[in-house]
């Protein structure tokens, strides 16, 4: 079985069900994901997006459909007894299947570290007890698990896959219905509705008063797979700033023609540091879980590329920083500053060399069977 909550995960679980089915065509894989992951073979019993939440309050009207999505999976491991359950990321969610999966015997390999060593780090006590093994992304993380005495291996990052040719500039330009020549200024506000109602009128807000004084300057909305595309469109449509392009698809390759960017915080983050952008990375939630979230947080920093390097590469604008006053600016800086420009994307290319060697879903694959051991022997 196979767990994942969001569309992220569901990216994730694809790469490892592809891998999985390529290693040992006869193995039954089934659980919780989205398209890809039914694509790649995934029986699915329960559709990912009902359940994606993020924030305290934000979870409080999908507690029934997360009640009634964490039954239908424990009567799946009641019933047809997998070998192993795989849970990727979604703590709150998956450590709970976790243990009613021991409860009924199952072992479990967890694949995609929660960020244990940024928020509640005490819960990886609770990991100790309930996880066969730890798959994770990132080098750094070892050492947290090393300490707390979790079997662990690093994978590494799917971002360091190399996948296709690369597409070229003026072709990018075109699928997304830009300008030969202009500025272009992304506004990638998440792919959940929620992150969307919070952050798009923010940017584009900032992006009518980065227009003052510019000419030449043009807008990118990449739309994610899972994002509304009606509800993006109506907001972009209704702000009046022009020229604004939504675009679906190309991500994060399209990010590639623009000269900076501002991006919410989570996997995008990461993916726009692989093809260099200057950004900002912001976010905005409900108080309480803002306030919640603050006095679990133990890190400095919120956008990966600065927990990664360790330092802050990138600006971040978070809860009330997030303004259009503030995104604004610090956007205004890249179009105005070459060598902020130049410093930014000489940090980035240090975070991408630390993402790892392509190959992570086969050797993620690999410990996966080596834990199923004897079934496939």
């Amino acid at each position: 079985m196979i767990s994942a909550g969001e569309s992220s995960g569901d990216r994730l679980g694809a790469g490892l069900a592809d891998a999985l089915r390529r290693r040992e065509p006869s193995i039954e894989l089934v659980g919780m994901g989205g398209p890809k992951m039914s694509d790649a073979g995934v029986r699915l019993v329960q559709d990912a997006a009902e359940i994606s939440v993020v924030g305290i309050s934000e979870v409080l009207p999908r507690l029934p459909q997360i009640h009634r999505a964490m039954k239908r999976l424990e009567r799946v491991i009641a019933d047809e007894k997998p070998d192993l359950l795989v849970p990727i990321d979604f703590p709150d969610f998956n450590l709970r299947l976790a243990a009613r999966a021991g409860r009924h015997g199952v072992g479990v390999v967890y694949f995609v570290s929660p960020q244990l060593w940024a928020w509640r780090p005490g819960r990886v006590n609770k990991i100790r007890d309930l996880v066969r093994e730890m798959l994770v992304l990132f080098e750094f993380e070892t050492a947290f698990y090393e300490r707390a005495g979790v079997p662990v291996t690093w994978v590494g990052h799917p971002l360091a896959e190399r996948s296709g040719a690369p597409v070229g500039d003026a072709e990018l330009r075109d699928r997304a219905g830009l300008t030969a020549g202009s500025t272009v200024v992304a506004l990638a506000p998440g792919s959940r509705a929620g992150e969307i109602e919070r952050h798009l009128p923010v940017l584009l807000d900032a992006a009518r008063r980065l227009q003052d004084g510019r000419t030449g300057l043009e807008f990118l909305v990449p739309l994610a797979p899972s994002a509304p595309r009606d509800v993006v469109c109506s907001m972009v449509e209704a702000s009046g700033v022009d020229p604004i392009r939504v675009h679906p698809g190309d991500f994060p390759e399209i990010l590639s023609v623009c000269a900076a960017g501002a991006v919410a915080s989570g996997t995008a983050t990461l993916e726009a540091a692989t093809v260099g952008l200057p950004m900002l990375v912001f976010y905005r939630m409900n108080r309480l879980s803002s306030w919640v979230g603050r006095r679990l947080m133990t890190v400095d920093h919120v956008a990966m590329p600065n927990l990664i390097a360790g330092r802050g590469i990138v600006p971040e604008l978070l809860q009330d920083d997030c303004n259009a006053d503030n995104v604004a600016a610090e956007i205004g800086r890249y179009l105005d500053d070459p060598a902020r420009v130049a410093e930014v994307r000489k940090g980035l290319d240090g975070v991408v060399g630390q993402l790892g060697e392509p190959g992570i879903y086969e050797r993620a694959a690999g410990r996966v069977l080596d834990r199923l051991s004897p079934v496939f022997d």
